[in-house]
């Protein structure tokens, strides 16, 4: 089974070197990197290109970098890691997280064991069941966290405890069938939700999501960020509902 953990970055120069020296030095990670850069300001690309000359060998490619110059947007630069990771590699598994280290690279090899058992079609890194948590996020973040996934739960499924998460590993069955869809982190949503619907087996594995300790939240900066964004994914969730049938 081939693993492709892809990372959507933009300004992550701080950030970048850990996370991906953190993913390649887990046993049970992934064989492969692949950074879909939104055409960062600051250094982060050329982090990249240093990481890939450390790591990449002539029979393997272990780091690679994918710049987006005319594009930018959290959910296609995803779609675009999974379409290379894919197509261009033919992983049989695709991941992807926040850049932020806020998701510990050492918690990915839990989120993979179910698909490599052949027990899960995805996995999705949980903040709300029971050894997850969430300590990175203020009150506000937390509480519209919680009234968010209160509604996917009651209006699409509850077996889904965080549909907000971000922190996946899936099958590329299922990305073959299936494509992102939505501006930021509401494609969540809507991607479990109609993987669901499709039969696809989905299992939450707990995690605890853990402060940025360097670089700029693209999460939401004040009150109004985390409101508009917060209308967007409930908008998400009742169009899911309406078009349950």
């Amino acid at each position: 089974m081939f693993v492709c953990t892809v990372l959507p970055t933009y300004n992550e120069e701080e950030n970048i070197e850990l996370l991906v020296e953190g993913l390649l030095r887990e046993k049970q990670g992934p064989n492969m990197v692949l950074i879909v850069d939104d055409n960062s300001s600051d250094a982060t690309a050329e982090k990249v290109r240093n990481l890939s000359i450390k790591y990449n060998g002539h029979d393997q490619i272990k780091v690679a970098l994918v710049q987006r110059r005319n594009d930018r947007g959290l959910t296609t630069a995803i779609q675009y890691g999974i379409d290379v990771a894919t197509k261009r590699y033919a992983a049989n598994i695709v991941t992807w997280m926040d850049c932020d280290l806020s998701m510990p690279p050492k918690d990915v090899p839990q989120l993979l064991a179910p698909l490599m058992e052949g027990s899960a079609d995805i996995a999705i890194g949980s903040r709300w069941i029971s050894g997850g948590a969430d300590i990175a996020h203020g009150l506000v973040a937390r509480t519209m966290s919680r009234i968010i996934n209160f509604w996917a739960r009651l209006l699409l499924s509850n077996d889904i405890s965080d549909y907000t998460s971000g922190f996946i590993a899936v099958n590329t069955k299922v990305l073959k069938t299936l494509r992102l869809q939505g501006d930021y982190g509401e494609y969540c949503i809507d991607f479990l939700c109609r993987s669901k619907r499709n039969g696809y087996q989905i299992v939450e594995i707990p995690y605890i999501c853990v402060p940025r300790t360097k670089g700029q939240s693209k999460t939401g900066l004040n009150l109004y960020d985390y409101l508009s964004r917060g209308r967007k994914y409930l908008s998400t969730v009742w169009k899911l509902f309406i078009r349950r049938g």
